[in-house]
């Protein structure tokens, strides 16, 4: 596991991009991608540069249940407007949250997962350890699921929306198994509020009680952490 430190999140959005733009110059085709505050600088290292996409694919890790591309708050829409609507890509998956049959749409996405191996994997991390939506006690070789998000998820993530009724209790997540079998992952962690946790998964024991704890069984993970997020260490 190496670990790069960084000044702030958007001199770690830029070490990221570097990362990605070394894969494909050495032909990477799939990227794992993460949603949420963390990977924005990321994105913005993308949309601003010059790097074509156009014969990329991407796999989302997560989709609320419930919201769909038309929804502001939805992981689809998210990634349309920092990325997507701005470098076109050869194909862009992510999760159906409002499938009728959810446990049909999880199947689907494993096998899109399947017929799509991630060569870079990008991840952020929970306070509370997790990747993905895969929360404490989420098996490290799961697939895709339903999962209901802990307490600590939902408050962390209010700040989205209008009033915490209206955050989702449920997400459909790419699981820790499917994580795992990107060929490199790029976990990125900014401030404080992240310190347990990068300690935890960096330095703790290998454990379901802390999600990421699972990339210490990875042979190819960089970790990407301001001062901050790297005080515990």
């Amino acid at each position: 596991m190496e670990i790069i430190r960084v000044k702030n999140a958007e001199e770690g959005g830029k070490k990221a991009f570097e990362i990605i733009k070394n894969g494909m110059e050495n032909g990477a085709k799939v990227l794992g991608l993460a949603t949420g505050s963390t990977p924005i600088t990321l994105y913005k290292e993308m949309t601003s540069s010059d790097m074509d996409f156009s014969n990329m694919t991407s796999v989302n890790l997560d989709e609320y249940v419930g919201l769909g591309g038309s929804d502001d708050q939805s992981y689809r829409h998210f990634m349309n407007v920092e990325l997507f609507d701005k470098k076109p890509f050869k194909e862009t998956f992510v999760p159906d949250g409002k499938a009728a049959d959810l446990d049909q749409a999880c199947q689907s996405y494993d096998q899109i997962i399947e017929e799509h191996p991630i060569d870079i994997q990008i991840l952020g991390i929970g306070q509370n350890g997790h990747i993905g939506f895969n929360e404490p006690g989420a098996p490290f070789d799961g697939k895709t699921s339903v999962v209901d998000l802990t307490e600590s998820t939902i408050n962390a993530n209010k700040r989205f929306f209008d009033k915490v009724e209206d955050v989702p209790t449920k997400a459909v997540s790419m699981g820790i198994g499917s994580i795992l079998n990107g060929k490199k992952i790029v976990l990125m962690a900014y401030g404080e509020s992240k310190a347990e946790a990068i300690k935890g998964m960096i330095n703790g024991p290998v454990t379901t009680d802390m999600p990421a704890s699972a990339l210490q069984n990875h042979d190819d993970v960089i970790v990407i952490v301001d001062e901050a997020a790297a005080s515990k260490l």
